[in-house]
């Protein structure tokens, strides 16, 4: 594992790990996306369509790339997005995504439908976490898991808004994925062809929904696909009224994750929001909607410096975080990039992905002859 790991040098190599790891339902859930994938495609393509200008000549012994985000103070301007179900990706799950942003420094988050509790994660890490909200219509579920996040010092909030129905993934239609998974026919080959993950996911922890456990049987007693679980289960009443109820319970920074028009970006504003985060949840919803790096330029120029903005979706090299960050993002954030390498090795292929970046990142400022993240400005990126 370890000869493989050392192999491993960017995101793609780290996905072919995955790949070979995991049964084949798993690896498509990680790996697809909604409908005919366009969009999904579209979100790491757009960092294409432009080129980064350097300055030559300039001393650049000592580079700093912390910032400060949902007001935390960062050491790298790429944070790991929350994700669900992590331990079934590997055993160790969000306990190996928090060791690995406690050791960078880094925000990392957990989702409703982490694999591990708050309370575990609140006790664990010191360094900045995050929780993502998916706004379910049971209100109790909602009200506990927001005391919950206050009681254990969370220091951010992200509600997820482009989900109050699941996309269309056809990869998990093909190969039946549910949570937790269902052994089927068609299925059966890939966990016996995946003998240690099978191992693990036999022997150690249980499978569980900890934030569902004590609500909902969907997802942990009862196997459901997360499509069906998000049509089923979520809020489709989900308004601004509801973000601004939650707004005054919620007493650190809010985070709206999944705003992508400029009218929405100015409703957070309103609703006093801390921080957008334009996503279309890595292409699993809504196929043939905008990237977040094709939207970026429109959402500076229309809030810049009245709210912060991160650019999650398609980062899968240091050169798009500098894109991102050169257009005005405040932030950047990822999710399949991590969760490969977790699915690959645990808890020491996290740090080898995240100490990748900050090495493309620090090699590539280098190269742009810029010593701060606040060097980076419009005027170094250039649209063909």
């Amino acid at each position: 594992m370890l000869k493989k790991l050392k192999n491993c040098h960017n995101t793609d190599d780290f996905r072919m790990l995955a790949k070979q790891n995991l049964p084949s339902p798993v690896f498509h859930y990680i790996d697809g996306a909604a409908d005919d994938e366009v969009t999904y495609a579209r979100n790491t393509a757009s960092f294409d369509q432009c080129d980064l200008i350097p300055n030559v000549l300039k001393p650049v012994n000592d580079v700093d790339i912390s910032i400060e985000i949902l007001g935390k103070k960062i050491d790298l301007p790429i944070f790991l997005s929350p994700t669900a179900l992590q331990r079934l990706f590997h055993y160790e799950g969000e306990r190996a995504v928090g060791e690995a942003a406690e050791d960078f420094n880094t925000y990392f988050g957990i989702s409703s439908l982490a694999t591990v509790g708050i309370e575990e994660v609140g006790k664990k890490f010191s360094c900045p976490k995050m929780f993502q909200l998916y706004v379910h219509k049971d209100k109790a579920l909602n009200q506990d898991m927001l005391q919950k996040c206050i009681d254990n010092d969370f220091d951010a909030l992200a509600i997820t808004v482009d989900t109050i129905v699941g996309g269309n993934r056809e990869r998990d239609l093909r190969t039946g994925f549910t949570s937790p998974p269902k052994l089927t026919i068609a299925s059966l080959m890939s966990f016996i062809l995946s003998p240690m993950w099978s191992f693990n996911y036999l022997f150690r922890d249980k499978f569980s929904l900890p934030q569902l456990d004590s609500h909902l049987s969907e997802g942990t007693k009862i196997a459901i696909s997360v499509g069906d679980y998000f049509t089923n289960m979520l809020d489709q009443e989900l308004s601004w009224k509801k973000i601004e109820e939650i707004r005054k319970i919620w007493p650190k920074p809010l985070c709206l994750k999944g705003v992508m028009s400029v009218d929405d970006a100015k409703k957070a504003i309103d609703v006093g929001a801390t921080a957008i985060m334009l996503s279309n949840h890595g292409g699993r919803q809504l196929d043939g909607a905008r990237s977040p790096f094709d939207q970026l330029d429109e959402i500076v120029n229309a809030v810049g410096g009245q709210i912060e903005i991160i650019c999650d979706g398609g980062i899968r090299r240091g050169t798009h975080v500098l894109k991102a960050l050169s257009l005005g993002a405040n932030a950047c954030s990822g999710g399949r990039f991590y969760l490969y390498s977790l699915a690959g090795a645990g808890s020491i292929g996290v740090k080898r992905a995240i100490g990748l970046m900050r090495d493309e990142i620090i090699r590539d400022m280098k190269l742009m002859g810029c010593n701060s993240i606040s060097d980076l400005s419009k005027a170094n990126i250039r649209f063909r």
